[in-house]
C-alpha cells in the first residue's frame, strides 16, 4: 500500500500553515561554500570514455667538451664532438567515474507544485552541491580511501616549518616566513619559477588583514604583498587567499601555507562535465542520474609548490 507520513509530507515541501502564521516562501539551503575554481586551472581535453589522464616530463643531458661538466668548447680539429640526450617520463593519474541519482514520485511532484516548492528543482540543487564539494576535496585534499591526494597535501612538494605562528609574530617576522616558503619553491625550481599565489588558513587570513600600525592606515596583508619576493621579482603583487581545508592538515595536525604558481602548465585538475541520463519513469517514480569523471590534480612541475606549517 502507497502511504505518506509526515517525513514524507516534509521533504516534499508541504507544511500546514495557521491563520496568524506567516511563513517566509524563500527556501534557505545548506550553508557551503567551494572555492576551487578560483585556485586551479582545469584540464579539459579528457573524456567520459578515458579511464586515466596522463602527461610527460622531459628531461635534457648534455655533456661538456674539455671538462664533462663545462662549457662544450671544441678544437679546430676535434673529431668527437659530445651530443645531447632526450629522456621522456609518462605519470598517469586514474580518472574516476561520479553518479548522483535524483529521483521523485508523481506524488510528491504534485504536492510540491500546488504549494510552489519545486521538489525536482531543490533535488537538483542538493545534487549540484555535492558534485562541487566533492571536487572542493578531490582539488585540495584528494580522498585517502583511492589513494588521491591534493593540492595542499602532496608529499612530493617540499615542506618546512616555521619558528613561530602567525598570531605570535610581527607583520616583520609574517613576512620573513613568507619569503621563506615562495624561496623554497623558487629554489626548488632552480630559480626558474617564483610562486604568485598563497593560499592560507581562514584564520590565518584573520591575522592578515589586520592594520600593521594604530593608525590603521595600511594592513599587514597590504605590507606583505607589496614587500615579499613575489613583487620584487614577478613584479606583480602576490595573491593570497583562504582556503578551509589548510586548518590542521599539516604535519602534527598544524596550520599550513601553500605557495605555488596558478597556471595549467604547472598544476592543474582534469575534469569531466557533468551529465545526465534521461529521464527514467518506473511506476510511481522519475529518476535521472547525473554523472561525470573525476580525475586526481596532476603536479607537472612539484618543485614549483611549496608547503609551510605552524602558521
Amino acid at each position: 500500500m502507497f502511504t505518506l507520513d509526515k517525513q514524507k509530507i516534509r521533504d516534499a515541501g508541504a507544511f500546514l500553515v495557521g491563520e496568524l502564521e506567516r511563513l517566509d516562501p524563500e527556501l534557505h539551503g545548506p550553508l557551503a561554500a567551494v572555492t576551487w575554481g578560483r585556485d586551479i586551472d582545469l584540464r579539459e581535453d579528457v573524456t567520459l570514455a578515458d579511464e586515466v589522464s596522463s602527461y610527460t616530463n622531459t628531461s635534457f643531458a648534455a655533456m661538456g667538451g674539455i671538462y664533462a661538466n663545462g662549457i662544450n668548447w671544441v678544437g679546430k680539429d676535434a673529431t668527437a664532438i659530445p651530443g645531447v640526450a632526450v629522456s621522456i617520463e609518462k605519470s598517469s593519474k586514474p580518472l574516476r567515474l561520479w553518479a548522483q541519482e535524483i529521483g521523485y514520485t508523481v506524488k510528491e511532484l504534485a504536492a510540491a507544485q500546488q504549494v510552489g516548492r519545486p521538489i525536482d528543482r531543490e533535488k537538483l540543487d542538493a545534487m549540484h552541491l555535492k558534485h562541487q564539494m566533492d571536487i572542493d576535496q578531490m582539488v585540495y585534499v584528494g580522498d585517502a580511501s583511492v589513494g588521491a591526494t591534493g593540492l595542499c597535501n602532496n608529499p612530493a612538494v617540499a615542506t618546512t616549518t616555521l619558528a613561530k605562528l602567525w598570531s605570535a609574530s610581527t607583520p616583520d617576522e609574517i613576512l620573513e616566513s613568507i619569503n621563506k616558503v615562495l624561496e623554497t619553491a623558487w629554489e626548488a625550481s632552480a630559480y626558474a619559477i617564483l610562486p604568485d599565489r598563497l593560499l592560507v588558513p581562514p584564520q590565518a587570513m584573520s591575522r592578515l588583514t589586520k592594520p600593521m600600525t594604530a593608525a590603521g592606515s595600511v594592513s599587514i596583508l597590504q605590507y606583505v604583498r607589496e614587500q615579499c619576493l613575489c613583487n620584487t621579482i614577478n613584479g606583480k603583487l602576490l595573491e593570497i587567499a583562504p582556503v578551509k581545508h589548510l586548518a590542521g592538515i599539516g604535519a602534527a595536525h598544524k596550520d599550513r601555507m601553500v605557495a605555488y604558481t596558478k597556471a595549467r602548465q604547472y598544476v592543474r585538475f582534469p575534469l569531466v562535465p557533468l551529465q545526465h541520463t534521461p529521464v527514467e519513469y518506473r511506476s510511481l517514480y522519475q529518476m535521472t542520474t547525473y554523472y561525470a569523471a573525476l580525475g586526481e590534480v596532476e603536479f607537472v612541475y612539484p618543485e614549483t609548490l611549496a608547503y609551510a606549517d605552524g602558521v
